[in-house]
């Protein structure tokens, strides 16, 4: 695959996923066999406008894909595939690992911390076993407090990923891809504005401000600006601001006791009403009701006997 065939990869959530992000969470962990066993073992080439994927693959082989090079690899290692990267996966069938997706926020947020280890496209090979036993700990830490609600789970998830990413920040650079010299860390103008307005949104979604403003910001028209995103992202630039609106609507709503009112004015909304219709429009519930089941799942799983992991 090359550059100019990139335009046709689709942009998903979750791979095969075109729905919103489908968890409050800012993070999603799985095994490696959960999904792409789905998928025959082959996750098609596609790209993320706004999720980091840390992958663990602790045994078996997997075929990378990354950026229209393509590379086997054993494992056990670590591989990192930034916001906006095109990549895809074949794994065998004995594969074992996991693999932890961040959203935007909480990526830029440990970026901030930790430097570039997210921000780069790595493949970093384990070759120690006190690394790969550590990197391991942690990923199992992750994939068990992920699948099980406890009182603080949210900080703890936070406090482990980060340790992680000090983990991956200790390991030897070793790109996967170069591209003709470019390296993995090439980036057309397309694609470092979108950035700059995810950045943008991440620090003023809460003001709501117009498109035509957060184009102004950019030096360029909203036209070209919608343009971008359609093409980069798979939506216009609204969508990507009312998603973010969403996510952090659904995490004050199952994390705090915010009342709704509260909720609606800390996201920018002059009136309560607003905000319900906005919640709805875009989740099929009310802000109420999606408390309220969210409330309900939690206490049906910290009730349930067992959890798998």
């Amino acid at each position: 695959m090359n550059r100019s065939s990139s335009l046709s990869v689709p942009v998903f959530k979750l791979y095969g996923e075109t729905r919103h992000w489908p968890t409050p969470d800012l993070l999603h962990c799985e095994s490696i066999p959960e999904r792409s066993r789905l998928h025959d073992w082959y996750i098609r080439p596609h790209r993320h406008a706004d999720l980091v994927h840390v992958l663990h693959v602790a045994r078996g082989r997997v075929e990378l894909e990354l950026e229209g090079t393509t590379q086997p690899l054993q494992g056990g290692l670590i591989i990192v595939v930034p916001a906006m990267s095109i990549h895809g996966f074949r794994f065998s069938t004995d594969v074992e690992g996991h693999i932890i997706t961040l959203a935007k926020p909480l990526a830029e947020h440990l970026a901030e911390i930790e430097g570039a280890p997210l921000r780069n496209a790595a493949c970093h090979p384990l070759v120690g076993e006190r690394e790969a036993r550590r990197v391991a700990t942690l990923v199992a830490q992750i994939d068990e407090e992920y699948r099980q609600p406890a009182p603080g789970r949210e900080r703890l998830l936070e406090a482990l990923i980060q340790a992680l990413v000090v983990e991956i920040s200790r390991l030897d650079d070793s790109p996967v891809a170069r591209g003709k010299g470019a390296g993995l860390k090439h980036r057309d103008k397309g694609r470092h504005h979108l950035e700059n307005f995810q950045a943008l949104i991440e620090g003023q979604y809460r003001q709501q401000p117009s498109i035509e403003q957060f184009a102004a910001q950019l030096g360029m028209s909203s036209a070209h600006l919608n343009t971008l995103c359609r093409r980069l992202a798979g939506r216009s630039a609204l969508q990507l601001l009312h998603e973010r609106l969403l996510l952090e609507a659904k995490r004050q709503l199952t994390y705090t006791n915010m009342t709704i009112s509260q909720v609606a004015d800390s996201l920018g909304f002059s009136e309560p009403a607003y905000f319900t219709r906005f919640f709805k429009r875009n989740t099929g519930l009310s802000p109420r009701d999606f408390r309220l089941r969210q409330h309900a799942s939690e206490a049906a799983k910290q009730d349930a006997p067992g959890q798998a992991s």
